[in-house]
């Protein structure tokens, strides 16, 4: 429980007093951990009786600060003392920020998520919105990005309640996405040549397990997997308007540079890794 003070300030008689009750709380606490079993249980039992009195005093003290006009900003106030902070985030009476709390749901799903290819993203929280991105295997409309979607919001909602719902944001193409280090690696499929490709003109590149859309728009290129979240249907004939595409089957339309579906927004298109190699062709990598 040490508190150091800033460096070359002077510490405040209030921050040394409060230094040295800490060091004496520190000092006590090691005294009750040599003691015997016996010991040691009526010194914790002891402890926990002072604590749960604090927290009701403390607690007590925040419902009449509530009552007063004035009570959340003479509040905020006392919060800037360093023991006062110090107790009530020991009694838990202070929550992390929401923001900070959603945050760290997430970041406890992202193991699972790269296990599987993919990564989930923390981006922000709206009311009792979050919205997070989808990267790698995840970031399509596939059974493992919906699987991951209802895990994130199972887990949000129960540790977090004030979230009622997550919406996953569209991804920017290639974010996230690892190329590996040698481009000619095993798995990796040759595209056209960058310059013969026109602009805003999408083109199918089809082999054995794979089935790629392909677009470029000045001197980007895109990749994705060549099937409309709706049914599947291939997507390379639907009509386009600068770079919106509709699919021929049922009139779904995505954002080419984005990948997002734009009549089901929590839909998208899968992107995949490409490159364009030292001798200008397009290379991609299906997943």
């Amino acid at each position: 429980m040490q508190v150091e003070p800033p460096p070359h300030e002077t510490p405040s008689p209030e921050a040394v007093a409060f230094e040295r009750l800490a060091g004496e709380v520190d000092a006590a606490l090691e005294q009750c951990r040599q003691l015997d079993d016996d010991g040691r249980r009526g010194s914790m039992r002891l402890k926990k009786a002072l604590e749960g009195f604090q927290r009701h005093v403390l607690t007590q003290v925040i419902r009449g600060l509530k009552d007063d006009p004035r009570g959340k900003e003479l509040l905020v106030g006392l919060l800037g003392d360093p023991a006062v902070l110090s107790a009530f985030t020991m009694h838990g009476l202070l929550k992390p920020d929401l923001n900070a709390r959603v945050a760290e749901v997430v970041e406890g799903i992202r193991e699972y998520a790269q296990s599987h290819g993919g990564d989930v993203e923390f981006v922000r929280v709206e009311g009792d919105v979050a919205f997070v991105r989808m990267r790698g295997n995840c970031s399509g409309c596939s059974l493992s990005a919906l699987t991951l979607k209802r895990g994130v919001e199972d887990r949000l909602k129960e540790e977090v309640p004030e979230i009622s719902k997550i919406e996953v944001l569209p991804t920017p193409p290639g974010a996230g996405i690892e190329i590996p280090s040698d481009p000619e690696a095993v798995g990796w499929v040759a595209g056209p040549p960058f310059v013969t490709m026109r602009h805003g003109e999408p083109q199918r590149l089809e082999g054995d397990g794979y089935d790629i859309l392909l677009v470029r728009f000045d001197d980007k290129v895109y990749a994705y997997r060549n099937a409309c979240a709706h049914m599947g249907a291939p997507l390379h004939n639907g009509l386009r308007d600068e770079t919106i595409l509709s699919c021929p089957l049922h009139g779904f339309k995505y954002d080419l540079t984005s990948g997002e579906c734009i009549s089901v927004p929590q839909a998208q298109l899968e992107p995949f890794p490409l490159r364009v190699g030292e001798d200008g062709v397009v290379m991609v990598l299906p997943e």
